[in-house]
């Protein structure tokens, strides 16, 4: 089901409960569109690892707040100065927090706050997010419904399109004990 961000804003509690029940769905951020879920959700996790043929490679998150970024990874708020925007920060996880199918045998974490409405949405959820681009793992990432593949659009609960996003997948930032490097696509 597609709807726009007004319709989505206009039943936001509809939607937001949705999230909460364990709604997989595809939405848009200041770069790419994603496809995302309650972060904490072991099953609707799995459900977008099978959706995009997906191994063991970790998912990012969109973080509700900074506050929560630096209270579940060791990291310093300054380092986090390119929040919100077109960043991801690749930290160290101090709990879990998030399911563990979102980075398998790992305790490196992906965040995002992406410099997009759709960040608000996260914050009053105030759970983090699955972010992850919108296409079979390899193949080339959603930029609009025409190139949407079947398969994913159909394992979707909705779809919140604003239009074609010609945007780039966010840059990387890595920080593991205090060395701050910038990983190259």
């Amino acid at each position: 089901m597609k709807i726009s961000e007004d319709e989505f804003l206009s039943h936001r509690e509809k939607y937001l409960q949705l999230i909460r029940d364990g709604a997989v769905f595809i939405y848009p951020t200041d770069t790419i569109y994603g496809i995302g879920c309650d972060a904490t959700n072991d099953s609707a996790v799995e459900k977008i690892r099978e959706i995009k043929k997906r191994d063991n490679k970790p998912f990012s998150i969109i973080a509700p707040s900074i506050k929560w970024i630096i209270k579940n990874c060791e990291v310093k708020k300054e380092d986090l100065d390119k929040l919100p925007g077109p960043y991801t920060y690749v930290l160290k996880s101090k709990d879990t927090t998030v399911s563990k199918k979102i980075a398998p045998d790992s305790n490196l974490l992906g965040l995002r706050i992406p410099n997009s409405w759709f960040s608000d949405i996260v914050s009053e959820l105030n759970i983090p997010i699955v972010t992850t681009s919108v296409n079979i793992s390899g193949k080339k990432h959603m930029t609009c419904l025409k190139d949407l593949n079947e398969n994913i659009r159909d394992s979707v609960d909705f779809i919140i399109y604003v239009g074609e996003k010609k945007g780039n997948p966010s840059t990387i930032i890595k920080i593991i004990d205090n060395k701050k490097e910038e990983i190259k696509r």
